[in-house]
This record gives C-alpha cells, structure tokens and sequence, in this order.
C-alpha cells in the first residue's frame, strides 16, 4: 500500500510519507544507525556473497577509499569498520575512545593477537553502503583525518588469520596522539535470549527498527521459509509490516493471513486494518469488508477513535466499484525501475520527484526500500501526447544528498516550496533519532533558486511536507502528524501573509481528515483534490476530490473511481481543469518501478458550472460623448496588483468575465497621452455582469477662460475642516494638472487657496496661506520645477463663493465649497 517514500510521511507522520503510495512522510524519514552487535554470519548464496563483495570493492575504488579484507578472525564480528589508526599499544584507547564519544563517534577496537595489533574504529556497520557514504562524507564533516574500511568475513573462533591487501593499503601508526582523550569501550552484552535466537530474525530486527524494510522483509522471508519455529506473533506481524511498509500487498497479505489464522484474538485494531487493506491490495474486497467490521469493534473495546466505517461505507465502496471509466490513463516513459511521483506544473514544464539511480558507482541508497535517495527532477511536456521529455535535475541550491520531494509554486512561479529531510550540515534527529521531514521555500532572484530556508511551523519534534498553494498564492495546504491531527496524518492550511509570514496552521477538520492518512493535497480554482486510505477506497491510498464553499467549507467528498484508483497506492494528482488533463503516481500492477507518474484525460468532459460574474462597460469622451476604441482598460485587485488588462472595441466596449463572485475591484482606463487616466473601484455580484460607465477627459479641457483670466479647471481641490494636508481626492486631480503642465513645458501657474468663513479672519488667512504651500510642494514632489509656480497665496475668506460669510446659517456642504484652491494661468 504505501511504498517506503509513501511511508515516510506516513510513519514519520507516523513515518515519512513522500514518496507515496504508502509514502508517508515518514518514507523519507531516515532514523538512527547504530552500529550492530549482531553476528553477520547468516546464510546466504554463494553468489550472492561474491557480488556483495565485488560491489564493495569496485565502489571503494571508484571513491577512492582503501579497503583491506580480514577473514575468519577469532572472537570478531562479521561487518564493516571505518578505521582511523592501527596501535601497536592499548594505553591510550581509553582516551582515544572517550573523546571520539564525546564527538558523537561510536568507537572501539579490534585486537588481532597474531599481530599483537588494535584496530581502531570510529564506527561499525553491517553493510559497506553506509560505510563508503560516512567516509565520504567524512562523517557530515565532522571527522578530517584519514580513515579507511576494514572488511571481517567469515570469521570463527580458533582460526588462523588470513589477510587480504588491497591495492590502496592503509599505513599503520604505532601510537595515538596525545591529544586524543576517552571513553568507555563498546560492550557488546548480548542476553542469553538473543543470543538463542535465530540471527536472521536478529538482523531483520535490526534492519526493521532502522526502517530498512525492504532489507528487513528479505530477512523475514528467509526466517520464516527457514523453520516454523520462527512462526511467533511478533516475526508473522514485523514480516507482514516490513511488506506492507513497502507496498508489496501480496506477500503483506500472505503474512498477515497466518498471522489471524494463529493469533486472531491477540490483533490489535492496527493490525486487523493493515490486514483488510492488504486484502483490498490482492482485489478481495468482499474479505476485506469483513474484517473492516472486526476491525471497527477492535477499535471501539480499545478505546481508540471511533470509525466510521459502516454499512453506508459499504454501499459507497459498491458503488466506487460500479463506476464507469470516465479517465484514459497511460505510463509515461519517463518512468524508471524505482521511483517517480509527486508530479506538479512549473509554467510550461513539469517538476517530479525521482529516485533515478544516475551513476554506476551510486551508493547513497535509502535503506527503507534500498533506492537512491529522492531528488526533484524538472521535464518538458508535451501537451498533445502528455509525455515528459529531456528531464533534468532542478537547481542545485534545492537538491542535496538526502530526500528532496513533494513540490509547488507560487502563482508567478518566483518562489518554491518542497519537503525535504531535517537537514542543515548534518541530519536532525528527535530524541527517538528519527530525522523527521520538513517544508522549505526558496526564491527565484535573476533567474536563479536561492538556498532554501525552511518554513516557521515547521518542528524538530514532527514532520510537515507536501505543501500545496491556492491559486490565488494566499493560502498553502499541507500534510502533517503535528500535535492536534485527527489521524496518523493530516491535512493542515495556514495562511501566507503580504510579507512572507504564516499564521498558525489550521487542521482542515473531520471532512477531510480521518484517523488514517490523509496526504497529497492538491488546488485550484475548481477542486481540492487529495489521498487518503481513511475514506471509502478501494485499496491503499486513493485519490479524492472535494468542493469547497466559503460558508460550509469542504463538501461532497468523491472517490474518484477507477481508473486513476486502484488497490494499490494512487496519489500526488494534479489537473488542469480547463483540458482536463493531469498525471498522478502509483504503485499498481503493470507499472515500471516501485511508483510510476502516469498521464490521465477524461473521456467524457465534466460540465463546469458556467462563471457569469463579469465586469462590463464603455468608455466614452467625456464632453462630446463619443465613443472611445482602442482605449487601455486594466483590472487590479485589491491589492492594486494587475490581474487582466483589455483593448476597448470599436464600439467603446470592454469586459472582464469569469471573475470571482462578491470581490472588490479597480478599473484603471487610459486613452493615450491626450487623455487624463481614469481609475474607479467596482465589485462583482452573484452570477451578474456589473455594468460600469468610464468617461475619459482630454488634456486641454481643463485650460479654461473665466472672466478674461485663463485658470486650469480642474475638480474642486478641497481640505478638510481646519486642515492642510493633501486629501486623496484633490491629490488625483493634481496629478491631472501635473500631467497638463507636463504636456505645455512653458506653462506657469499661480496657486490661490481659501477657506470658509468659520474661524476668525486672521487666523483663515494664515490656514488659507499653508493650503497653497501644501499644494504648490504636492505639485513639486511631482516633478514640476519650482521656478514655474509663481507665486503660492492663501486669501483666507476674502472670495467666498457664496453667500455663507457668517452672517446667515448655511450647511456644511455651502462651506465645504469655500474650502478650495485654484489655479491661474501667467504663462503658456
């Protein structure tokens, strides 16, 4: 059901689920490695032994590393040792080992008595991959001495000792430098009941704890299919898990099935509902249904949430079951052996996440499903055969040596957001040593990706990732096992503020969100879409969509059938709701790897209700009233950001359709250089086109003659009650006399500026003179030179426009009027 990068999310969730399909966020997860005290000796193929130890040496070449081979060693385990130096004496292991512990090393020795030597380690591993990635590394640049890998095989008490140089051998040193300070020597304490039991079940164990399940399930196989000794209810659940971990629902089922056929009654409620979905994973849905009920009344006697798998669930799976195809899927070619999902439109491309194995000599492998480790990947696309062609690795400020995946884009595709492991030098753990996945954001500056910084919800105490943005860039959904989830994992939204900042995650609620896993969300202007193996499916994750009103929230849940579900893992889809076309992943029968992107278009188009919220009008002249075409119109929103803009027809007309309903908008029309620009604030209505009238002014209209004197007539520059300040509305129609003066070079003005009649006489005069200078700087700061305003001159009450000097009552619009200033003309 879910494949180990699923599971990430999933068991980090509750593991890591990125990589779908059982890619939980815990998938990605990566967990402690502790060096292992169990003997290595376990049977294996001859072959197989011969290619491990081919592929070890090749790789140690190919990095450069040298490697020595000492076989059948007494009293030493089988293993892989990253050695930092050979002593000829023991007086300074103590020390030696202290202060290496102290760094965060797991050190100790190796004593070979024929050459009277100790072999000092820094750490110990079962296998040679994460070995060659630590010397690499230089353990996360923590260690800057020269180390080198031995290899112990096939070691026996009371054997000769038999040395294997290779070609790059290490120097041996006599002595430990004194700087080196101590620690303990590992104990290697094994109780008399591990070591009675069977080592193949020790090492599978080990891997399962690690969550190397792919390792771990091989393992359990060899155990089980070994001896029926080994059939214990912890090895039957941990063998049926590793599989389910990895997606495999038939070999998942094969052990869950003895595991009820011998230990029914000790299930617990997880166990019996891993065991219904690997059963829905082989197609046996009927089976399935029935122990979903057990599964319910296990849940309700251990006190656990509620389920709400019913009789009505049952009905719904019947008819999931009956729906006809409406989809036409295909496997895209890009696919490979391993892991490709999480698809996500960049502009014209697409970016995907993938475990391509791109070098020979790869050994970055991610234990739980023994893949290399994720990158982001980014593709052409072909848009009539939906094919990603020429895939490239996306920027290398974004991918880094462990799990990049789980990608999406701001609106204007300048900013990205990822899942990534918790990483900064080095990999974070919790205090259970769980490396737990987080959210990051890089931005795009002259065409390049920045280092990515993670978001601030995230924590090193659970995990967050497959973030998913609204169309409109205000809103980022996204999947996490933070405190106050309904399930294992749950789907969360915050809102992303002007400056860049979130507010506090909200948990979508039970409409989405059960007590399963609910991941990989995806939005837009029509659906929200996501996968969960809570609701009624058919199998492992199946992928949902969701209607959205802002008064009920998410309504009208829908399974969207076959053939996008299956009884597999089917997840990270995305669509393009005007061609209905999209991709999704999955895990199912037939496909290339582990997870596949395929390509979907439905067969029959689903009706879309029809937007009739539209924004329509026609400019005119505003004194002749002829009609105006070719004019500019732009709609902004609220933001004064520009969302469409149109050409008038020849009629003067113009429309904005397919707008949101009840919304705020400005209308900013120009008409050339001989026209003042026009901006007023409308808004859309439910279903309706809102009419509006825009009347454009010329220039040299507004160049009048009044009584012999010629003035710029523009609408009255009012103030307020005893106030100075520039008022937005006399701040528009200065920009309009600004644009007058600028269109006649040689004009100069003389500014005049009253008040009313209220106040004493003396003190009008001098409000009436700061009114003039606020307006004749306004002018200046618009880049008008002050030479070409006269004289800036406040008359107080001395030319009242009306009859309101005091004397009689009047109305605060009569004296509203008084409050004015005025423009004349000394020179054109």
């Amino acid at each position: 059901m879910y494949t180990p990068i699923k599971n990430i999310l999933t068991l980090l969730f509750v593991a890591f689920t990125l990589i779908i399909n059982g890619q939980g966020l815990n998938d990605l997860s990566v967990q402690e490695e502790s060096p292992s005290t169990i003997d290595h000796n376990f049977t294996e193929d001859a072959d197989q032994s011969a290619q491990d130890e081919d592929s070890f040496l090749r790789a140690a070449d190919a990095n450069d590393i040298p490697q020595r081979t000492f076989s059948n060693l007494k009293d030493a385990t089988d293993g892989y040792y990253v050695i930092s130096m050979v002593l000829s004496s023991d007086k300074n292991l103590k020390r030696a080992i202290k202060k290496h512990k102290r760094k965060g090393f797991e050190p100790g020795y190796i004593f070979i008595q024929d050459k009277g030597l100790y072999y000092y380690y820094l750490k110990s591993y079962n296998d040679w991959q994460p070995a060659i990635e630590d010397v690499n590394s230089k353990f996360d640049n923590t260690y800057k001495d020269n180390v080198w890998i031995l290899k112990i095989d096939d070691s026996e008490p009371n054997r000769a000792l038999a040395v294997n140089n290779s070609s790059n051998q290490p120097v041996l040193e006599n002595e430990i430098s004194n700087e080196i300070a101590g620690n303990i020597i590992l104990e290697k304490e094994v109780s008399e009941k591990s070591a009675n039991k069977d080592k193949l079940v020790k090492r599978a164990d080990e891997y399962f704890n690690k969550m190397w399940y792919a390792e771990a399930a091989k393992l359990y196989e060899m155990a089980l299919n070994k001896s029926q000794d080994n059939y214990s209810y912890q090895v039957l659940q941990k063998a049926g898990d590793a599989h389910y971990f990895n997606t495999n629902m038939e070999q998942a089922y094969k052990w869950y099935n003895i595991l009820y056929e011998n230990y029914s009654d000790e299930m617990s409620a997880d166990n019996i509902f891993k065991y219904a979905h690997s059963l829905k994973g082989t197609g046996n849905y009927a089976r399935s249904k029935k122990l979903m009920r057990l599964y319910n009344k296990r849940l309700k006697a251990s006190s656990e949430p509620a389920s709400a798998f019913n009789k009505q669930r049952e009905i719904e799976l019947d008819n999931i079951l009956n729906t006809e195809k409406k989809f036409d899927i295909k496997n895209l070619k890009i696919n490979s052996e391993n892991s490709e999902f999480s698809p996500m439109f960049f502009g014209e491309d697409v970016v995907f996440a993938s475990a391509m194995d791109s070098s020979v000599f790869n050994t970055r492998r991610y234990k739980w499903n023994n893949q290399p480790y994720l990158d982001l990947y980014v593709s052409k696309l072909n848009e009539e055969s939906q094919e990603l062609k020429n895939a490239v690795k996306f920027s290398k400020k974004v991918n880094t040596k462990y799990h990049e995946a789980s990608v999406a884009f701001s609106p204007d595709n300048e900013t990205m957001y990822f899942t990534r492991n918790n990483y900064g030098k080095k990999l974070k753990r919790d205090k259970k040593g769980i490396n737990h996945l987080k959210i990051y954001r890089s931005k795009k500056v002259n065409g390049e990706w920045l280092e990515a910084t993670e978001v601030s919800f995230n924590s090193d105490a659970y995990s967050t990732g497959h973030p998913a943005i609204s169309s409109d860039g205000k809103k980022m959904y996204f999947v996490s096992d933070m405190p106050g989830s309904l399930g294992e994992t749950d789907i969360f939204v915050v809102d992303i503020n002007e400056d860049g900042s979130f507010s506090e995650p909200r948990n979508l609620g039970p409409e989405i969100n059960t007590e399963q896993k609910e991941m990989f969300p995806f939005i837009n202007d029509k659906k929200f879409y996501f996968s969960s193996d809570g609701h009624t499916g058919l199998g492992g994750l199946d992928v949902f969509e969701a209607s959205f009103d802002a008064e009920k929230g998410f309504t009208e849940v829908r399974n969207l059938g076959k053939p996008i579900n299956s009884n597999k893992d089917d997840f990270s889809y995305i669509v393009d709701e005007e061609t209905q076309k999209g991709y999704f992943a999955s895990n199912r029968d037939g496909g290339k790897g582990d997870d596949d992107i395929y390509s979907f278009k439905r067969l029959v188009l689903e009706e879309i209700p029809e937007n009739k919220n539209a924004i329509a009008g026609v400019v005119t002249e505003l004194i002749t009233g002829d009609l105006m075409p070719k004019a500019m119109v732009e709609l902004l929103d609220e933001n004064n950001i520009k969302l469409k803009e149109v050409e008038t027809a020849e009629d003067g007309s113009f429309i904005f359709e397919d707008l949101d309903s009840n919304t705020r908008y400005t209308l900013r029309t120009t008409g050339g250089d001989t026209y003042f620009e026009d901006e007023r604030e409308t808004a859309t209505e439910d279903n309706t086109t809102v009419n509006v009238e825009v009347k454009l002014r010329k220039l040299q209209e507004m160049i009048t003659v009044e009584n012999g004197i010629r003035k710029l007539k523009t609408e009255m520059i009012h103030f307020n009650f005893d106030k100075s300040y520039i008022r937005p509305d006399a701040a528009n129609e200065l920009d309009k006399l600004v644009e007058v003066m600028n269109e006649y070079p040689d004009m100069v003005i003389k500014v005049e500026s009253h008040t009313d009649s209220r106040g004493s006489a003396v003190y009008n005069k001098y409000l009436s003179g700061k009114r003039a200078e606020s307006t004749r700087d306004y002018i200046i700061s618009k880049g008008i030179a002050p030479e070409r305003i006269q004289s800036a001159t406040g008359y107080g009450e001395e030319r009242l426009l009306n009859g309101c000097d005091g004397s009689v009552a009047c109305t605060e619009q009569n004296h509203y009027l008084n409050r004015r200033s005025e423009f004349i003309i000394v020179e054109m």
